[in-house]
């Protein structure tokens, strides 16, 4: 059993950014981060594989997100820059041993979620 301690998260404005990290409690394949917003279903974000070469983004993130891991400690960031009101959402960061496109079918592990929210 993978143990995920997500830190970070809080309130900003529109505009500002945010970093978001994830620890487990041993080494994975691949980790990412998925997001669920009120009223919606949960969302596909982002995900790196063990040596950062396989890297996929959201398209709605693409170019204001950028996931990054540290290997040595069992982590994953998530610095979020340019954050838009729609960005608002519990981020739950996720591991799959197989995947690093990280479908949800694919994950193994999910943490606990912390809350970003982005005001206008």
């Amino acid at each position: 059993q993978v143990h995920l301690v997500e830190y970070g998260g809080g309130s900003v404005q529109a505009g500002g950014s945010l970093r978001l990290s994830c620890v487990a409690s041993y080494s994975v394949y691949a980790m990412g981060w998925y997001r669920q917003a009120p009223g919606k279903e949960r969302e596909f974000v982002v995900a790196i594989d063990y040596e950062g070469e396989k890297i996929y983004y959201a398209d709605s993130v693409k170019g204001r997100f950028t996931i990054s891991r540290d290997n040595a400690k069992n982590a994953v960031y998530l610095q979020m820059d340019t954050l838009k009101p729609d960005d608002t959402a519990i981020y739950y960061c996720a591991t799959s041993g197989r995947s690093a496109r990280m479908n949800e079918g694919d994950i193994d592990y999910w943490g606990q979620g912390t809350q970003v929210t982005v005001s206008s």
